[in-house]
């Protein structure tokens, strides 16, 4: 049976997505796929039980990104970062010098320097 130009295109290009399907997973004795999740960040989870956000760089009392309850607290006094979504007194994008402040404090109370914030 004569396939011409175009007959076995549709062969090849089945070909290719079976193999494109099957590179997501491993084979397991017997020959049968096993899928595996997708690889994921190695992070530690955020630790609240301290005096300290490490991830946030500020004292864990005053952290509104990890207790959003205080949030409400900020705005009523006007100490809001539209922009960040955070306290201006804790935006550290628009206030670098915000970061000192508190690695001061938290230097002068501990006598070393604090981790280096996250985000």
């Amino acid at each position: 049976m004569k396939l011409g130009t175009w007959g076995a295109a549709p062969a090849l290009v089945a070909g290719i997505a079976l193999a494109i399907a099957g590179c997501g997973q491993s084979e397991k004795k017997g020959g049968q796929a096993e899928n595996k999740p997708e690889p994921v960040a190695n992070k530690k989870a955020h630790d609240h039980s301290g005096e300290w956000c490490d991830e946030h760089g500020v004292w864990e009392s005053v952290c509104t990104r990890c207790h959003p309850e205080l949030v409400a607290k900020f705005k009523e006094k006007g100490d809001w970062c539209k922009q960040h979504k955070r306290p201006d007194s804790q935006c550290f994008i628009c206030h670098p010098e915000k970061e000192a402040e508190f690695a001061a404090e938290y230097e002068a109370k501990y006598g070393k320097k604090p981790p280096k914030p996250d985000a």
